[in-house]
């Protein structure tokens, strides 16, 4: 009997990650934000395989997040508040643009969202998965730029070392576990997905 796939379709998407990156590099962009952006992006996309989410979704999510960061990161009240007119530009919808807010949700920089809190799993996974971006690139900074031999247990080192990327809240990074998915088990999800990028970013 043949079998039928009864999984939904993906969300349609108002671009394509070739129209994203186009966004992205319309304006003045750090190697060190590409990197970032870069490494959310596929941190997403493996959370979305692990969880059976909308892999394409999900990466854009990763990938955008940061859409207006280039332009407001020397005014943080700003920060995910002018992606709002950036993405409706392009055409992404209501629900969409509330998650990448969320990322910042409870950041005291930016008023507007200070008070307000994530409560879906997409939102607590992009806060995890952007956040842990730092976490990783310092440490891959302290071993020579090297990845290609990282674990999750020196990572896990790292994380519980409060010293160490102090800047990188670890608060966030723990919100993984409203997914269903532990802290272990996300520290090797993560170096695995940015392995796959290493050449990209500037690591070995």
């Amino acid at each position: 009997m043949e079998e039928i796939n009864c999984k939904m379709p993906g969300k349609k998407l108002p671009i394509t990650r070739e129209e994203a990156i186009e966004l992205l590099k319309s304006m003045d962009q750090k190697e060190s934000d590409w990197n970032h952006y870069l490494e959310s992006e596929v941190i997403m996309k493996a959370l979305a395989e692990k969880l059976d989410e909308d892999v394409n979704y999900w990466s854009m999510l990763g990938l955008l997040h940061d859409t207006d960061w280039a332009l407001t990161k020397d005014n943080w009240k700003e920060h995910s508040i002018k992606a709002t007119e950036i993405l409706k530009e392009k055409g992404f919808d209501n629900e969409f643009i509330e998650i990448i807010q969320s990322h910042a949700y409870g950041d005291r920089e930016i008023p507007y969202l200070e008070n307000k809190n994530r409560t879906k799993k997409i939102e607590h996974a992009l806060a995890s998965a952007e956040t842990i971006t730092g976490l990783i690139y310092a440490y891959a900074l302290m071993r020579g730029k090297n990845i290609s031999d990282m674990d999750a247990s020196g990572l896990k080192k790292k994380f519980k070392d409060k010293r160490f990327a102090e800047n990188c809240n670890r608060e966030i990074i723990k919100e993984i576990e409203n997914v269903g998915i532990s802290l272990d088990e996300f520290f090797d999800l993560s170096i695995k997905a940015i392995q796959n990028i290493k050449n990209q970013i500037g690591l070995i």
